[in-house]
């Protein structure tokens, strides 16, 4: 195609007004600060927005659109000139973008893989917004936002959908394109977004002891560095029905282990690898991360470490605390092993969130005009008791609250005596659905809260369902538990100002594309009675 015909194309894509003002010469643009090696008129030969697009972190004024160039996204560098490069961007109240409120421009750096992350302010509050990028001759797909309404605002109903846990191998992304069909005002990805571990290789092996044969490869081994990670997350980004959710409401995301390395807790893995070299391989997994995520330049890596957890709020009807139960977490105890650990996970400075957060988390959780809190973190927050099918031995989870009962009772007594009856929380990892109320680990006091746990995207393949002797000995040892299975989906929730519903959505195959979604198990909250009733 000739420069003449492409400049043509984008014209007519864009329309003549909004082409006049992208397509302006980039060196004005950039006259005062150009970087001395800017390539300012870029052409690719192959589209160079394969990774898709997304917007996250809203606010009542603003969000994050986020893109990457990329047009060989496996190959080193994504395929780009290892140039600085100059990417337009347009926002407008319509799908068609007749009525366009924003455009400008951002660099697209070499030092950031060429990721672009616009953050915008001065928008109204609490109505959707539509955007796309330029870069050359070469136009992006189209993404919606959305700001969330105004502080204080009477905010009737907010629907989001949590999820997370996307083995690239395991299974194909549909639960994601369900997703993107869903009418959403955001979607919580609970981590996982990746995972570190080598290409299993060509032939069948034993997944939860059934012969499985993976139905995409990883590329390469294990992740270690910068590159590594680069190319991993441009492997996943990939996925037609991944970017489509993203492109279809704004996310709001944490990471949990894989995104770095299985299980890791502060500085340390689970390889007793030295601290000190393990917070490099951390420090190329967090920059990767923050290039392929739409999230603020607040959470940009500074001296290896994330700013992560932070609020948002709904007008008067919901504040999201987001948690970072990673990067300040006590090692795991017994060795990352399940185990029944007695007094050992009871020490008062054994911490899930370290000091910090957890003061913050306890100084948003009080009694105020919000009619709901979420909070949304990583791992299981109930303290399930399971048997172990070799020994019968009853165990708990090493990696998630249960191995932290000291936080863990801290955080339901600060709920408990704050008086709030309107605390749910999310969360996922566990490749299975459950839902579960929350009591004390001596079931003292009733219930104080319930928890979402939601299902993996793509982990653990189809699944068996509930006919599984683990399915029943966990049912069996927890009363408070209250459904679970071994299929793949999300949770959708629907929260309105007295009622909180939470979906269990499940497709029995991600093993073959485009399954439908159904609803394996829907609960209600009703504001001021804490606990799970069938809907």
């Amino acid at each position: 195609m000739t420069h003449d015909n492409s400049r043509r194309r984008l014209l007519r894509a864009l329309g003549a007004g909004a082409a006049a003002t992208l397509l302006a010469p980039f060196e004005q643009v950039f006259a005062q600060d150009a970087p001395r090696n800017l390539l300012a008129d870029p052409r690719f030969d192959r589209d160079p927005f394969q990774l898709g697009v997304a917007s996250g972190e809203p606010a009542s004024d603003g969000f994050v659109l986020w893109t990457r160039l990329a047009p060989q996204p496996l190959e080193q560098g994504g395929g780009m000139a290892m140039r600085p490069m100059p990417v337009a961007w347009e926002l407008a109240e319509d799908e068609g973008f007749r009525r366009v409120v924003r455009s400008g421009h951002a660099l697209a750096r070499p030092e950031l893989a060429h990721a672009v992350h616009v953050e915008l302010e001065g928008l109204a509050p609490g109505r959707p917004y539509w955007y796309r990028f330029v870069a050359g001759d070469a136009v992006s797909p189209v993404g919606r936002s959305a700001t969330l309404p105004a502080a204080g605002a009477r905010v009737d109903r907010v629907r989001f959908a949590v999820a997370g846990c996307q083995h690239y191998e395991e299974g194909h992304y549909t639960a994601w394109r369900r997703i993107a069909e869903e009418p959403l005002d955001f979607v919580f990805h609970y981590g996982d977004y990746l995972y570190e571990g080598a290409d299993t290789g060509p032939g069948e092996r034993l997944m939860n002891g059934r012969p499985f044969t993976p139905l995409r490869r990883h590329v390469g081994g294990e992740i270690y560095s910068l590159d590594d990670y680069r190319r991993r997350h441009a492997l996943y980004r990939g996925d037609r029905d991944l970017q489509a959710a993203h492109a279809s409401a704004p996310w709001f995301v944490s990471f949990d282990d894989h995104e770095i390395d299985n299980n890791w807790a502060t500085d340390k893995d689970q390889d007793g690898t030295p601290p000190e070299l393990f917070l490099l391989r951390r420090a190329a997994a967090f920059q990767a991360y923050y290039e392929h995520m739409p999230l603020r330049r607040r959470a940009m890596p500074a001296n290896g470490h994330m700013q992560m957890f932070r609020r948002a709020a709904w007008g008067d009807l919901l504040t999201a605390h987001f948690l970072d139960t990673r990067q300040y977490r006590s090692d795991q105890i017994n060795g990352d092993r399940d185990g029944e650990f007695g007094e050992a996970t009871l020490a008062p400075e054994r911490t899930m969130l370290g000091a910090r957060q957890e003061a913050w988390l306890h100084d948003g959780l009080r009694p105020d005009d919000q009619r709901w809190h979420v909070v949304a973190q990583q791992v299981g927050l109930a303290n399930l008791a399971m048997r172990r099918a070799d020994s019968g031995e009853v165990v708990h989870s090493a990696d998630q609250w249960s191995g932290y009962l000291a936080n863990r009772r801290r955080l339901l007594g600060h709920i408990r005596d704050a008086g709030l009856g309107n605390v749910v929380t999310v969360s996922g990892d566990a490749h299975r659905h459950f839902a579960s109320d929350l009591l004390q680990d001596d079931e003292a006091g009733g219930v104080i809260s319930s928890e979402f746990l939601a299902t993996s995207i793509t982990s653990g393949a189809d699944g068996v369902g509930e006919d599984d002797d683990f399915t029943r000995n966990t049912r069996s040892l927890n009363p408070h538990l209250k459904a679970m299975t071994d299929k793949r989906g999300y949770v959708l929730c629907d929260v309105t100002r007295d009622h909180w519903r939470g979906d269990l959505k499940v497709l029995d195959r991600v093993t073959t594309p485009d399954a439908p979604v159904r609803t394996h198990a829907s609960f209600v909250i009703e504001r001021g009675r804490p606990g799970l009733q069938p809907a």
